[in-house]
């Protein structure tokens, strides 16, 4: 039963953020997936904060910034601080997802950084000619075919390739400019290099360590409340009608995060 006129204790609103950064309805993390959940989280029982607990080793750079841009929104919109934990890997655009928030924490043995870009392929043309197969491809537009795995590399798609890169990094680093105060100067934060706990407090990616729980205690005062938000299963999946999918959004995952050594 609520009581009149007492105060109730405060409440945080925890989001999960975990997996690889893709696009589409059955992606773990993309901006359409998490849309309605972080909606509900910055807006349902006026949280006196949000805590994002991330665990990404990338993905879309587009989703990243969609994301992001999306927690900046509500977060200033609702004037409600943001507080990431980072706990095995926040990389490449899981780092950018943690620029969205105010406070950056790690864990001593997290993984942080990876400010870069990366694109990978296969040279399939080879293997194609020694098996007696032979490549047709039709065109109405010169660079409708470009990097194509089953032709020759040609040196003009990989300098296009690396313009469309260079432009993509930018726009990382300017994200990470934006919202990082005290970066360090004498190092080169940009070059894809990753950081390890209190390094990468040392260098500015990150404010402090710390987890969760206890700092928003800390914060709020042991009576704290956490509400915790994240997509729903649907009735399907329960029953493991998805399996196939979800076999590989894991075998993407462990791609992922087995780069960091995970």
């Amino acid at each position: 039963m609520r009581i009149p006129f007492l105060r109730s204790p405060p409440t945080v609103s925890v989001v999960r953020l975990s997996g690889m950064i893709a696009s589409g309805s059955r992606a773990r993390l993309s901006d359409e997936v998490l849309a309605p959940i972080l909606e509900r989280a910055f807006s349902k029982g006026r949280p006196a904060a949000v805590a994002l607990q991330i665990n990404s080793p990338g993905g879309s750079p587009a989703q990243s910034s969609l994301i992001a841009a999306r927690i900046r929104r509500l977060a200033e919109e609702k004037k409600i601080p943001v507080h990431a934990f980072i706990e095995d890997v926040a990389a490449s655009g899981g780092y950018w997802l943690a620029t969205a928030a105010d406070r950056i924490w790690v864990d001593p043995a997290s993984i942080v950084g990876s400010i870069g870009v990366i694109s990978s392929s296969f040279g399939l043309h080879d293997f194609i000619a020694r098996h007696g197969i032979e490549r047709r491809i039709y065109t109405a537009g010169k660079s409708k075919s470009w990097l194509d795995p089953f032709q020759p590399e040609k040196p003009e798609d990989v300098e296009r390739l690396k313009r469309l890169q260079e432009q993509v990094h930018a726009l990382f680093i300017n994200q990470v400019k934006s919202r990082r105060d005290g970066l360090a100067e004498d190092r080169d934060l940009f070059n894809g290099d990753v950081w390890v706990g209190e390094q990468a407090v040392e260098v500015g990616l990150a404010d402090a360590v710390g987890h969760l729980v206890p700092k928003m205690k800390a914060e709020f005062g042991d009576k704290v409340r956490f509400r915790s938000y994240g997509p729903k299963r649907s009735l399907f999946s329960r029953f493991g009608v998805q399996a196939a999918a979800g076999m590989i959004e894991t075998v993407e995952d462990r791609a992922g995060f087995a780069r960091y050594g995970l």
